[in-house]
């Protein structure tokens, strides 16, 4: 299973990006996508998951703010971030559950500075 996230950036303030994971592979049996980040001398926490029954579960400081989606037909999850703060600033990954194992995919960089 290979996981290729995209959409990462530099973004100021207020702005918004749209980070995009494309899932290859052996993808049967999707269960769980979502995404996670992991800002410096943090560990690594949830933001955003949806199953596949498109239940959504966000992190309490995105809530709001931040929409996760998926396209089950192309294996794509996607995360729109609005109203970006720089404590938003973080490696993000992509997670995907397939029957019981996570997969992981390699992060992308978002950056919100002025």
């Amino acid at each position: 299973v290979q996981l290729q996230a995209s959409g990462g950036g530099l973004v100021q303030p207020g702005g918004s990006l749209k980070l995009s994971c494309a899932a290859s592979g052996n993808i049967a049996f999707i269960n769980t996508m979502g995404w996670y980040r992991q800002a410096p001398g943090k560990q690594r926490e949830l933001v955003a998951q949806i199953t596949s029954t498109v239940r959504k579960n966000y992190a309490d400081s995105v809530e709001g703010r931040f929409i996760i989606s998926r396209n089950n037909a192309k294996s794509m999850v996607y995360l729109q971030m609005n109203k970006l703060k720089p404590e938003d600033t973080a490696v993000y990954y992509c997670n995907v559950v397939i029957r019981t194992t996570d997969y992981w995919g390699q992060g992308t960089q978002v950056t919100v500075s002025s």
